[in-house]
């Protein structure tokens, strides 16, 4: 059935009243039609919460008559959405939340635009410049808060999971909420809506007004992973990159639930910056979590940690199976050694500015076929350096799996190739095609194509 579409007149919601003329110039000048286009993709899927593809170019094919366009007037600034999914309004009316989210894009957007990448303050080659840019990217955003409790709780996990894992998820964020935790998570649906649902209902029961649910995301993957209404807080960062340093800058510890490819790079990423030896002595929690169906999934990717990274990667993990009292108490014992490791060097409780992140973790990956097939797969180099490669050949496949980009070269050029050690390579086919068999490639019950091959 198709779908029916409105056109319609949105004021301002959230934390973006005035724009300026020339802020609004950005948006609207033919030859900063790169920027439009970005905006309009961000707002369609603002728009289409809610959707049952994960496929950003089929979202995008589908809406092909969708568009957005900035009314600057005197009293501020007013959106026109032409053609917008139905599903958004109710009587007429966009729904509140996302109305705040897609002012909240637009925010987002601009600032990134004018004060990161193209002011000349930051020099995006230096690994403090890049830090200190995400830094006033998240402070712009509204979500850095002065706070004498270390609560807030980034969650990873995958947005095509089975029934039981998603109720799983909601039941630990419920745990979490009862003790007065505040959730993160990339902002989508499946693992990254069920612990802010759980928490929800949580917070309401405990009185809690002034609930934090973050969802951070990027251009590229928005359309992906639509923003889940539960979101109060939605942050769109210039890239990947930048978005996984929000993550683990913000977080006070890490829960990581089943998923795919997107939520290996994840995890790669985190243990890669863990691994460095200046941050050996730094307390970070991180938990592996999921129902007792789930164990299967979790041992084999500590399995696959250990043989790719070693025995010391996998001791920077616990893993806790169907018990989520037992995540949410160990989590609250646990924030207790970071809470005293930020008052001795006197690190801010919002933003880990002591956590060291190498530029190579910093810097962002293009999933061309040149670059997958130019990753050093080998353990002839620095453990970290190795878990920042297997990041990016996760990266990646997510971008062929998802990202509007990635389809299109998948598309031209055919499969992105990757090669390296054999056993680094063995590993690498076992774990992802347990995620294929698994179904946790795509959202529903859509056959999946790989869109890689191992050399």
């Amino acid at each position: 059935m198709t779908q029916s579409k409105v056109t319609a007149t949105v004021h301002p919601a959230g934390s973006l009243d005035v724009l300026s003329k020339y802020e609004v110039s950005l948006i609207t000048d033919p030859a900063n039609k790169p920027l439009k286009d970005i905006f309009r993709m961000c707002a369609l899927a603002v728009l289409n919460t809610g959707s049952k593809s994960d496929n950003s170019h089929e979202i995008l094919n589908a809406h092909k008559d969708f568009d957005i366009e900035i009314l600057q007037a005197d009293r501020g600034v007013k959106l026109q959405v032409i053609n917008a999914p139905s599903a958004a309004f109710v009587d007429g009316q966009m729904i509140l939340g996302i109305q705040e989210h897609l002012f909240s894009a637009l925010r987002d957007l601009i600032y990134s635009y004018l004060q990161v990448l193209h002011s000349g303050r930051f020099n995006l080659d230096d690994s403090d410049d890049i830090t200190s840019a995400n830094f006033h990217v998240l402070r712009n955003a509204g979500v850095l808060r002065p706070a004498s409790a270390l609560n807030l709780v980034v969650c990873w996990g995958g947005h095509a999971i089975s029934r039981v894992e998603y109720d799983y998820t909601k039941d630990v964020g419920y745990q979490l909420g009862l003790r007065n935790f505040d959730i993160c998570t990339g902002c989508g649906p499946g693992a990254m809506k069920g612990p802010m649902k759980g928490a929800a209902v949580a917070h309401a029961k405990q009185r809690i007004i002034d609930s934090r649910f973050i969802g951070i995301s990027e251009p590229g993957i928005i359309a992906a992973e639509a923003p889940n209404p539960i979101v109060n807080k939605l942050v769109i960062m210039p890239d990947i990159e930048k978005r996984l340093e929000a993550f683990v800058r913000l977080a006070h510890a890490i829960i990581v639930f089943p998923g795919g490819v997107g939520t290996a790079e994840e995890l790669f990423y985190l243990l890669g910056i863990l691994l460095h030896p200046k941050n050996s002595d730094m307390p970070f929690p991180v938990i592996l979590t999921g129902p007792s169906s789930s164990a299967n999934y979790f041992h084999s990717i500590k399995d696959f940690i250990i043989k790719t990274l070693g025995e010391s990667a996998a001791k920077k993990l616990q893993i806790i199976i169907d018990d989520p009292e037992a995540v949410a108490t160990t989590l609250k014992q646990q924030v207790v050694p970071v809470r005293e490791y930020r008052k001795q060097f006197n690190d801010a409780f919002y933003f880990n500015w002591q956590m060291h992140i190498p530029l190579a973790f910093q810097k962002p990956f293009s999933a061309s076929h040149q670059a997958m097939s130019e990753l050093d797969l080998s353990k002839n180099q620095p453990v970290h350096e190795l878990a920042a490669n297997l990041r990016c050949a996760f990266s990646g496949i997510v971008a062929g799996n998802v990202k509007a980009e990635g389809i299109e070269a998948i598309n031209l050029h055919g499969p992105f190739k990757l090669k390296g050690d054999a056993e680094i390579m063995s590993e690498l086919d076992r774990v992802l095609r347990s995620f294929v068999e698994q179904k946790r490639m795509k959202i529903g019950d859509q056959d999946y194509s790989p869109c890689y091959e191992l050399v």
